[in-house]
């Protein structure tokens, strides 16, 4: 990039510099690379972006689902006319290959339009009254003003999916991104403010962690929309629900991939690479840990090891890199600090592991030792959130799901198998929010629920028709002539 962006906050359909700390965002492949710049938005100026929303709820509310879909689509495709520019700031500013970015910012556009099409959607529905002439009306109604908050790993897409959804089903909204990648929630707020939205029913104010707080706190937040880790989700439900505020969080993950002696080994290998190495694993999909049957571990190691080697690391924006630096030099030293630790309590290292340079780290495999003495291993039971796969050795598939419900998180698993009983066992064995035979754990269309089981999620699901079941509450009509 050539010269830092300079961020602005958009508050009541005004754009402007924020009158609070510095912040910004730099290229965690290239140390001193500054990406973005800008002034953290102040408590006031939270407060004003409350008071735009809640001002343009009721005429954002009253306007037709279909004209607001139309903004929506307008929006989307914005943001596909831009995939290839916001994609290589998207690598820039999070980490991600140039690829995944370009894909990324193409699911926003997605989202977007899949979304702005809910006017063409059931809307409620009609029930028989026991008495004569009457009938019996359910419908939807918009919360109000929606806080949203949204993690690093996915700056623009994550956001799409949850604003999309609040804005088309009539709410107003108050964004704040994750601190670390401003500019492409810039980029999404543009686009949404080009397309035509009306003052106050978007705001976007960036800035520190402690700003979460203020939205959550704040007097006039109707409804809270969050993805985060699970000590700040749940201290963030709680908050919310100590005021009878309601809440969708979709949190922490814990994801294991099941290769069990009958599967593919090819297309297993494959799988599991991809959904633990792709975006560097930093997913809340990602496939962390790793179930194999005892009787194909070996030979399915030798083929996840010689697609390892050739699985460049370096600069996501080099062609031909498959993966770069998690989001920061901070984060890569966590990460294999954990790693040692695991080796500590008893993992065997059998790939990566080396010391981290800068945000860069090397695919790693670690073999936990059987027994409960595997079970309790960090790498097993902490989302270490980076290219750290857990391998646990299993006798058989009872054994392999037990190992893949340990726990309490039930985002997603993966299972690979050829028999079709096994799969059907397994959707009622395991239990996850997303199930996948046959391919990666990671990944989410926009037409179906997405969400976790346990404590991976609060509150209803997200994407899909799933998504009105937060963003709305219902009014029963009991109609009569």
């Amino acid at each position: 990039m050539s010269a830092p962006i300079t961020l602005q906050h958009l508050i009541n359909g005004t754009w402007r510099e924020g009158a609070g700390d510095a912040i910004g965002s730099s290229n965690p492949a290239r140390p001193g690379e500054v990406v973005s710049v800008g002034r953290a938005a102040s408590p006031a100026e939270v407060d004003q972006a409350f008071a735009a929303a809640r001002a343009a709820a009721p005429g954002w509310a009253r306007m037709p689902l279909q004209a607001r879909g139309e903004l929506l689509a307008a929006a989307a495709t914005i943001v596909e006319s831009h995939a290839k520019e916001w994609g290589a700031e998207l690598s820039a500013e999070e980490g991600k290959t140039l690829a995944e970015g370009v894909g990324e910012v193409t699911r926003a556009a997605q989202v977007l339009r899949y979304q702005s099409e809910a006017a063409h959607r059931e809307q409620g529905a009609v029930f028989a009254s026991p008495r004569a002439g009457e009938q019996i009306l359910v419908t939807h109604k918009p919360l109000g003003v929606v806080g949203v908050i949204t993690p690093f790993n996915f700056p623009i897409a994550i956001p799409a999916w949850k604003i999309a959804p609040a804005l088309v089903y009539g709410n107003t909204v108050v964004w704040k991104p994750a601190s670390a990648v401003p500019l492409l929630a810039y980029r999404l707020a543009s686009a949404l403010h080009q397309a035509g939205l009306p003052a106050g029913v978007l705001n976007l104010v960036m800035g520190p962690s402690s700003m979460g707080d203020a939205i959550v706190d704040h007097a006039d937040l109707d409804g809270l929309t969050f993805t985060g880790s699970t000590g700040v989700g749940r201290a963030l439900a709680g908050r919310a629900a100590s005021r009878g505020v309601p809440m969708q969080a979709e949190m922490g993950g814990k994801n294991a991939s099941v290769v069990l002696a009958d599967a593919d080994l090819d297309l297993a290998a494959e799988q599991v690479l991809f959904g633990a190495f792709r975006s560097t694993g930093q997913k809340c999909t990602a496939t962390s840990r790793l179930v194999l049957d005892r009787a194909i571990a070996e030979p399915f190691l030798e083929r996840l090891r010689a697609r390892l080697a050739d699985w460049p690391v370096g600069d996501p924006q080099t062609p031909g890199v498959a993966m770069g630096p998690v989001i920061s030099a901070r984060a890569a030293s966590t990460i294999a600090a954990s790693t040692q630790q695991a080796v500590e309590q008893g993992a065997t290292l059998l790939l990566g592991g080396e010391p981290a340079e800068g945000a860069f780290l090397t695919p790693t495999l670690l073999q936990l030792p059987d027994g409960d003495e595997g079970l309790e291993n960090l790498a097993w039971t902490e989302e270490l959130f980076g290219p750290v796969l857990a391998v646990r050795l299993v006798d058989g598939v009872q054994q392999a799901f037990a190992a893949a419900n340990h726990g309490d998180l039930g985002l997603s698993c993966a299972v690979f198998t050829r028999d079709i009983a096994t799969a059907l066992s397994a959707v009622d064995g395991i239990d996850v929010g997303m199930l996948h035979v046959n391919s990666e754990s990671a990944g989410a269309d926009p037409h179906v629920p997405f969400g976790g089981a346990k404590r991976s999620g609060y509150g209803p699901k997200e994407q899909g028709l799933a998504a009105r079941e937060f963003f709305t509450h219902t009014t029963t009509v009991y109609l009569r002539g």
